[in-house]
């Protein structure tokens, strides 16, 4: 069995068993779902789930949006999955889900005891938005829908903010951007700045300062470029990406 995001399986049932006031938010603690999940059936799991989600006594329930999610984002990493038309768009799948799951999970009732599934999958979200990014103008649509996927998961990273805004900046919808772009400092404040997001965030942050100074250095604001490579300085001078570019702008 591979090791996956949760405890061992003892550990989780354990967990899924906890008190009715606990998980007042549930109407069952889904252990059928967590062992087709640890005992890698995501089909299976994945097919139940979403019965429980177009259930009337349990489609208010987070937990499996939360699976569907989960299982959807290992589908897509599976050669047999990827050939299939089902699944071959599992990862966007994987992400929808995440955004169904976080509105269903608003008090945070559940969010935190994924943190390790939450990190791989900003990890496979921003890889995919940063590459259509920077593939070019045509492309930049299509990366603003994997950060903006990421700012409805998990509005708490700001780095997800800041790349949106300049995907907005990019296609012409300026309104947005500013929008997003006030987001992005209220998120990083939040979070204590850049030194205390976790590492996926602080991945993430990196690359999009960089993208933010050469956004503005192209519109003529060379002040405002030096100023977003200043903001990363503390955190990512041992980088080489990042100090190259902190040096072409200095």
């Amino acid at each position: 069995m591979k090791r996956y995001f949760l405890a061992p399986l003892a550990a989780l049932l354990a967990s899924a068993t906890v008190t009715a006031t606990k998980v007042r938010a549930q109407t069952k603690p889904y252990d059928d779902l967590l062992v087709k999940y640890v005992d890698e059936k995501y089909e299976d799991c994945v097919y139940k789930a979403e019965r429980y989600t177009e259930n009337d006594k349990t489609k208010k329930d987070a937990l499996p949006y939360l699976y569907m999610s989960m299982c959807l984002y290992e589908m897509s990493k599976i050669p047999k999955y990827q050939e299939m038309a089902d699944y071959k768009h599992a990862d966007r799948d994987a992400l929808k889900w995440a955004e169904k799951y976080r509105k269903k999970d608003k008090d945070l009732e559940f969010f935190h005891n994924y943190d390790d599934f939450w990190a791989s999958l900003n990890t496979m979200a921003q890889e995919s938005g940063m590459n259509l990014y920077e593939a070019g103008a045509k492309d930049i649509p299509k990366a603003k829908r994997f950060f903006e996927s990421m700012t409805r998961y998990y509005p708490e990273n700001p780095g997800a903010w800041l790349m949106l805004a300049l995907t907005q900046y990019n296609t012409n919808q300026a309104k947005e951007g500013d929008a997003s772009m006030a987001k992005y400092k209220a998120a990083l404040e939040a979070a204590g700045g850049i030194g205390s997001l976790p590492e996926d965030q602080k991945k993430l942050m990196k690359s999009a300062l960089i993208h933010d100074a050469e956004y503005l250095d192209g519109k003529g604001d060379k002040s405002g470029a030096k100023a977003a490579m200043e903001a990363g300085k503390e955190f990512f001078m041992d980088d080489a990406e990042f100090k190259a570019a902190y040096g072409s702008f200095h």
